[in-house]
């Protein structure tokens, strides 16, 4: 008996398909590109090498036998199989196909990633991209785990110092650099000036949850402690920018966002924008493990950031 593995091949279950979707030698000969004899013949050798007809016919009809239903769900099952291992090497070797998730920080200001998207977009229609946003911990988890493809940080000036690993696990690119923006009530105080911090010690404000990256920072002039005797009086607190500054407007407490957002939104906004001295300097960075410019995609799409960036 022939070798299954010779006669069962892509080619010929493609075929055996293939006649089963016309249930006709003559038509699936034509929509193949081959002759009828050839046809034919392929399908006994299969039949030969299973040991069982594969096809009845009843009249001028052909119809499937149990054993040639048992193989069709086979050869779906298996050419399904097939196809998606090659796709899926395909996604990993070429530049212009695929897809890509993208984590946002929850703070970080957007919008630049968001016209770069589009751009992107045009250029390389055939790969999908997926945005979503997280808190900083759920930021790391997923990339930590391969969840996502790179994620969009706020990272300190000193990042040796607070990311000890980052060197040993990942590759970073800088977006922009950024800065703390105190956006307050106080008229007296001149936009774009630096202030001393007793300026805002007796404030209060409407801030992002106690875990976000912003509000640390400002923790770290407060000191750790929010809402406690001599600390932060915090109010209110959003995770959205947006209702953060609405929020602010609306009240009379002050609020703080990242340079990029305000730069952004400035012309919506309608507090006075100051800065408080002696705050750490950061960056809007993306961060990626290493490897992962071995993506063709990746490395496209990074590449074509950095010239957009450019720009």
């Amino acid at each position: 008996m022939p070798k299954t593995d010779t006669i069962l091949s892509t080619k010929s279950l493609h075929y055996f398909l293939q006649l089963i979707d016309t249930m006709n030698y003559t038509q699936a000969a034509q929509i193949l590109g081959i002759t009828q004899p050839a046809l034919t013949q392929q399908i006994k050798k299969i039949e030969h090498a299973i040991g069982t007809p594969l096809f009845g016919q009843m009249g001028k009809k052909l119809y499937l036998t149990e054993a040639g239903k048992q193989l069709q769900t086979g050869a779906i099952k298996l050419l399904g199989t097939i196809n998606s291992v090659v796709n899926d090497i395909q996604e990993f070797t070429q530049a212009d196909k695929g897809n890509i998730s993208i984590g946002v920080l929850d703070s970080v200001s957007s919008e630049l990633l968001r016209k770069f998207l589009i751009r992107f977009n045009q250029q390389s229609p055939d790969i999908t991209i997926n945005v979503c946003y997280f808190n900083r911990k759920d930021l790391w988890y997923n990339l930590d785990n391969n969840l996502i493809d790179f994620g969009l940080f706020y990272v300190p000036a000193n990042i040796k110092k607070s990311q000890v690993n980052l060197h040993n696990q990942y590759e970073y690119m800088q977006i922009c650099e950024d800065r703390l923006t105190v956006l307050t009530h106080d008229h007296e105080l001149e936009a774009g000036k630096a202030y001393s911090f007793s300026k805002f010690m007796d404030k209060k404000w409407v801030a992002y949850p106690d875990n976000f990256y912003l509000t640390q920072l400002m923790k770290e002039k407060f000191g750790s402690k929010i809402n406690a005797k001599n600390g932060m009086k915090v109010p209110l607190s959003f995770s959205s920018t947006e209702q953060l500054v609405e929020t602010a407007e609306e009240t009379s407490y002050d609020t703080f966002v990242s340079s990029s957002y305000y730069q952004l939104h400035k012309s919506e906004i309608n507090l006075t924008p100051v800065y408080i001295e002696g705050t750490p300097e950061y960056s809007v960075s993306i961060i990626y493990r290493k490897g992962k410019i071995d993506v063709p995609r990746i490395k496209s799409i990074l590449t074509e950031l950095k010239k957009f960036l450019d720009e």
